[in-house]
C-alpha cells in the first residue's frame, strides 16, 4: 500500500524543518514540503533529507492556487500543517507588507485550496483529514508581572505587525472550520530554541557573536519575560495535536519556562565561559541597546489542555536544551556561515546599526 502523505508548508524553516526531520525519522508518512526559501526558509536546513524517496521539496508560495491545487492534486495528503509564515518581528516593524501578504492572503488563498481538496474526497478520506494551523502566542498581547498564563480562552490582543497577521490568519482558519465545516486544528506556541533556527532570533545571534568576542545586544532593560520551549518537544506536540485533537479545537503549547531575556544572554555567557574560556568572562560583552517600538513585556503560556487532552508535557528542561543548542551552533558553523549571507548581516545593521553608537548589530527578542 502506497505510504500516505502530508503536505507541510514552510518545512524548509527552523520549527518546519525539524517537524519534517521529526515525521521522516518514523516514516509512517511521506512529506511533501512547500517553502518559498525567504531568509527563514533554507535547503540548507534539510540537507540530511536529500536522499530520502519520502521527502519530496517544492520551491514555491501558498499564495500561489495553481501550484498549492496542483500538489494537491499529485499527491493527495492526509493532512496539512501550515508553518509558512513570515515571524520575525522586528522584521515586521521595518516592512509590515510581506506579514500581509504571506500570513494573512497567503493562509486564505491556501484555505482556498485545502476547502476545494477536502470537499472532493470520498467520506473516509474527508473525516480523516486535518489541516493544522500553527501560531503564535503573541496573538494575545502582553501580559503583567502577576497576570496568569495565557489559555485557549484569551482575549486576542496583538501589538506587532508580525502578531497582527498571524491573529488574522487565526481567525481565518477558525472562520473556514464554522462556516464551511473544514476540520481544522490550531495551535499556539510560546518561543522555540534549538537547533536550525536562523541567526539573528535571541539565543543564536548571542551564540554567534559570544563565539566571535562581539557585543551582546540586549533590548532596553532585558527584563522582558518570554516562554521558552526546546524546538523537539513542539514538534512531538504537534504530532500529537494532528493525530488526536479535536477538529475545531486550539491547543496552546508551552514549556512551562518562564525567563527574562537577560537572563537567558547571562546563562549563554556561563556556557560560553565553559566552552570558551579565552573569552571569559562573556557578561563582558553585554551592551544594552534602544528598545523596539511595542514590545511586549512578558509571555507565558498554560498548557493544561494539551496535558490533559493528549497526555503531552515538555521533557527537555531549560538548562538541557540550552546546553545542547550551543553544541550544535558549535558544531555547525558551516551551517551557520551558509545561512548567514550578506543579506544577514545587512539586514542586521539596518535594523540596529543606530540604535546605539556603542552597540554592535544584532539583537532580537
Amino acid at each position: 500500500m502506497q505510504q500516505p502523505n502530508w503536505l507541510v508548508t514552510g518545512g524548509a524553516g527552523f520549527i518546519g524543518s525539524n517537524f519534517v526531520r521529526s515525521v521522516r525519522r518514523e516514516a509512517r508518512f511521506g512529506v511533501v514540503n512547500l517553502d518559498k526559501l525567504t531568509y527563514a526558509g533554507h535547503l540548507e536546513n534539510l540537507t540530511d533529507l536529500a536522499d530520502d524517496p519520502g521527502h519530496h521539496f517544492v520551491c514555491g508560495d501558498i499564495g500561489d492556487a495553481t501550484l498549492v491545487d496542483a500538489l494537491l492534486d499529485e499527491y493527495r495528503p492526509a493532512a496539512i500543517v501550515n508553518f509558512a509564515a513570515e515571524s520575525h518581528v522586528d522584521r515586521s516593524i521595518l516592512g509590515p507588507q510581506e506579514f500581509i501578504q504571506t500570513n494573512v492572503v497567503g493562509t486564505h488563498t491556501l484555505l482556498q485550496c485545502v476547502l476545494r481538496y477536502w470537499k472532493s474526497l470520498d467520506s473516509s478520506q474527508a473525516d480523516g483529514f486535518r489541516f493544522l494551523h500553527v501560531s503564535t502566542d503573541e496573538v494575545y498581547g502582553s501580559l503583567g508581572p502577576q497576570d496568569p498564563p495565557f489559555t485557549e480562552n484569551s482575549q486576542y490582543r496583538p501589538n506587532s505587525p508580525y502578531a497582527a497577521s498571524k491573529a488574522a490568519a487565526d481567525h481565518l482558519v477558525r472562520a473556514y472550520h464554522e462556516t464551511f465545516g473544514l476540520p481544522v486544528l490550531t495551535t499556539n506556541c510560546s518561543n522555540n530554541y534549538g537547533p536550525y533556527q536562523h541567526p539573528e532570533k535571541l539565543i543564536p545571534l548571542m551564540i554567534g557573536n559570544g563565539w566571535a568576542g562581539r557585543l551582546l545586544p540586549v533590548y532596553g532593560d532585558g527584563r522582558q519575560i518570554r516562554d521558552w520551549l526546546y524546538v523537539q518537544d513542539h514538534c512531538d506536540a504537534l504530532r500529537l495535536v494532528l493525530e488526536r485533537g479535536r477538529a475545531g479545537e486550539t491547543y496552546n503549547i508551552g514549556g512551562d519556562c518562564e525567563r527574562t531575556n537577560l537572563d537567558i544572554v547571562q546563562e549563554l555567557c556561563r556556557l560560553l565561559d565553559q566552552a570558551d574560556p579565552a573569552g571569559a568572562p562573556h557578561t563582558r560583552l553585554i551592551a544594552h541597546v534602544a528598545d523596539r517600538p511595542g514590545h511586549d513585556r512578558r509571555y507565558a503560556i498554560d498548557a493544561c489542555k494539551m496535558q490533559q487532552e493528549l497526555g503531552w508535557k515538555p521533557r527537555v528542561s531549560f538548562d538541557a536544551g540550552l546546553a545542547a543548542t550551543l553544541r550544535w551552533y558549535a558544531e555547525h558553523p558551516g551551517w551557520v556561515a551558509a545561512v548567514s549571507a550578506g543579506a544577514h548581516e545587512r539586514w542586521l545593521e539596518t535594523n540596529y546599526g543606530g540604535r546605539d553608537p556603542a552597540a554592535a548589530p544584532g539583537a532580537a527578542g
